[in-house]
C-alpha cells in the first residue's frame, strides 16, 4: 500500500461496517471516533439503515461486490494503518470483507467488532453468519471486542462473572484472533464495569464505576474504532486500548442527551495528545 504525503504518523483507518442514520453508531460514530483522536478515517459501507435511538427499524442491503470495490479501491490509493469492522450482517458479506482483507492484512492491523445486536437488542446479525465469522474473519484479526451478548454467541457458554468473562475470551482466542477485549458492560455486578483484555501472553483486567445513563448508544463502535485508531498510529495495543477506553468514557460523560432512547455519546471532545494513563 502507498505512503501519501502529510499522513505519515496519522493513522489510516478503513471502517467497514453499516450505516446508522441517526449518526451514534455506524459508520458515522466510527468516522467522529477517529477523526478526534487524530486519524484518517475512509469508509466502506455494508448497510444502510434506518435506525434512530429508539432501534433499527430497517436495513437496505449493499451488494456485496460494491462492497469489495469500496474496501480495494481505498487500500490501494490511500492505504490502510488499520481496518475496522462492525456491522457484517450476513455470511455473503463476511465472505466478500475476509477475501478483500487478505492481499493486505500482512501490512496493518485489523480490529473487528462483532457486531450481533443494536443497542435495542435488534438483530444485526443473520444466525447463518455466525460460522463464516468465526472461519473466515476471527483468525484474522488483531483484536476483537466482543461485548457479553456476543461473547457468548461465539463461545457458545453463559457468562455471569467476571471468571466467566475470562474462560470466554480465551475460548475466543483459540478461534485463531491475536487479542479479545471482552466488554462487560452487560454484567450486572453492581456499581463497577470490567473489561478484559486476553492475548497468548496473559490478561489484564480493567474496572472503572459505571455511569447511570441511558445515552450509550455507539459505546461498542466507539471503543473498537479508538482501538484502530491508536494501532494505526503505531501505539501498543495495551496503550491502545487504555486510550481507547478512556476516550469512551468522556464521551458517555459528554452526551449530548438526543433522542427518546439510547442517546448517542458525545464524540466532540480533542483527545488527540489523550494518553489514557
Amino acid at each position: 500500500m502507498p505512503d501519501v504525503p502529510g499522513l505519515e504518523g496519522v493513522g489510516r483507518v478503513l471502517i467497514i461496517a453499516g450505516s446508522d442514520s441517526g449518526g451514534g453508531a455506524g459508520i458515522q460514530g466510527d468516522i467522529k471516533t477517529v477523526t478526534c483522536l487524530g486519524g484518517y478515517a475512509a469508509t466502506a459501507i455494508t448497510a444502510l439503515t434506518a435506525q434512530n435511538t429508539q432501534g433499527v427499524f430497517d436495513i437496505h442491503n449493499v451488494a456485496d461486490d460494491f462492497i469489495r470495490k469500496q474496501i480495494t479501491l481505498v487500500a490501494d490509493d490511500i492505504g490502510v494503518d488499520a481496518f475496522k469492522t462492525g456491522m457484517l450482517h450476513k455470511s455473503s458479506v463476511i465472505d466478500t470483507v475476509a477475501g478483500a482483507l487478505k492481499p493486505y492484512i500482512k501490512n496493518a492491523h485489523f480490529v473487528l467488532d462483532p457486531v450481533m445486536f443494536a443497542k435495542g437488542g435488534s438483530a444485526l446479525l443473520q444466525p447463518d453468519a455466525l460460522s463464516a465469522l468465526k472461519e473466515k474473519l476471527i483468525p484474522l484479526a488483531s483484536i476483537i471486542t466482543p461485548n457479553v451478548p456476543e461473547a457468548e454467541y461465539l463461545s457458545g457458554m453463559k457468562i455471569h462473572t467476571t471468571d466467566d468473562m475470562l474462560k470466554a475470551a480465551k475460548h475466543i482466542l483459540a478461534l485463531g484472533c491475536r487479542a479479545v477485549l471482552l466488554k462487560g458492560g452487560h454484567l450486572e455486578t453492581g456499581g463497577e464495569v470490567t473489561d478484559i483484555l486476553v492475548t497468548s501472553e496473559g490478561h489484564e483486567i480493567y474496572s472503572q464505576p459505571r455511569i447511570d445513563t441511558p445515552h450509550t448508544h455507539g459505546t461498542g463502535c466507539t471503543l473498537a474504532s479508538a482501538i484502530a485508531t491508536g494501532l494505526a498510529q503505531k501505539m501498543a495495543l495495551t496503550p491502545a486500548v487504555k486510550r481507547a477506553r478512556a476516550y469512551v468514557l468522556k464521551a458517555i460523560a459528554a452526551a449530548p442527551k438526543l433522542g427518546k432512547g439510547h442517546g448517542p455519546l458525545g464524540h466532540g471532545h480533542t483527545v488527540t495528545a489523550f494518553t489514557g494513563e
